[in-house]
């Protein structure tokens, strides 16, 4: 079944009305004997090439997404173990959990903007500034309760790489791939299928007729499907297609104060 939605997100009602308008095309063309040899590189110019090209560079900006995510996760997290264990008092519960509930709620930010509309994204930003103030005080009063100042700075960097990445993953979510590529490709994506009729008509003399329309159906199908997938990587958070980047604040959360009560176990030296 998951095989079956995945084939589904790829070919949808758009390529089952190109590969009609390719087909109505191709049989008013062997009604009429209208035919000629066209070449096959205008398909490759025009449509195959744009749409490879967009979707290497959409697969590189969702690499690039995961690899941002990533390392927000990693510096929270670390900024989360600076606070529990660096301090030489006894670890503060209410410490603990304002740095948690700092991190679940710009986790949560994060989110909701990049799962939202760009019409959104400035409220979406401003809260999230907003927890990195949060951040930036939570710091501060960590060097009032004790922290050393070389370790400040380092609870500092930690703070500063978490925000380079939100800005790296804002950017990802903001600009897209070359518009002007895309809306090249999608125009010849609907025109050549209907213009190629007379060339799957002069193709059909060496065909069964019950192959006539298999050309033009597979030329749709196969172009609208990479349009598709190129479509789907083209934002890597709006959870529409399989490919895209979950961020799962609950796990997150949960898992940050992992391994605290583990004893790690010493094996005895050999005498």
């Amino acid at each position: 079944m998951e095989r079956l939605s995945s084939i589904f997100l790829i070919i949808n009602f758009k390529s089952l009305i190109i590969a009609g308008f390719a087909v109505l095309s191709t049989w008013l063309c062997l009604r009429y004997d209208i035919r000629g040899d066209f070449p096959l590189t205008m398909i490759s110019t025009a449509i195959v090439f744009p749409i490879v090209f967009s979707i290497g560079h959409a697969y590189k900006r969702r690499e690039n997404a995961l690899d941002k995510y990533g390392a927000l996760k990693a510096h929270g997290r670390a900024l989360y173990y600076a606070a529990r264990d660096w301090l030489p008092t006894h670890e503060d519960a209410d410490r603990i959990a304002h740095i948690e509930s700092i991190l679940d709620r710009l986790m949560r930010g994060c989110r909701d903007m990049f799962k939202g509309k760009l019409s959104d994204m400035d409220k979406h930003e401003t809260a999230i500034y907003a927890t990195f103030s949060e951040l930036s005080e939570f710091v501060k009063h960590l060097r009032a309760d004790g922290l050393p100042s070389g370790e400040c700075s380092r609870a500092n960097q930690y703070v500063g790489k978490i925000i380079v990445a939100f800005e790296s993953m804002k950017h990802i979510f903001q600009y897209r791939t070359p518009r002007t590529l895309r809306a090249f490709s999608d125009f010849f994506i609907v025109i050549l299928p209907i213009l190629y009729g007379p060339f799957f008509a002069h193709e059909a003399t060496s065909y069964n007729n019950a192959l006539v329309y298999v050309m033009p159906v597979l030329f749709a199908v196969i172009l609208v499907g990479l349009d598709n997938i190129q479509d789907h990587l083209e934002d890597p958070f709006d959870q529409v297609g399989e490919d895209d980047i979950t961020i799962n604040v609950d796990k997150f959360v949960a898992m940050l104060s992992a391994g605290e009560d583990v004893e790690v176990a010493v094996e005895p030296e050999a005498a």
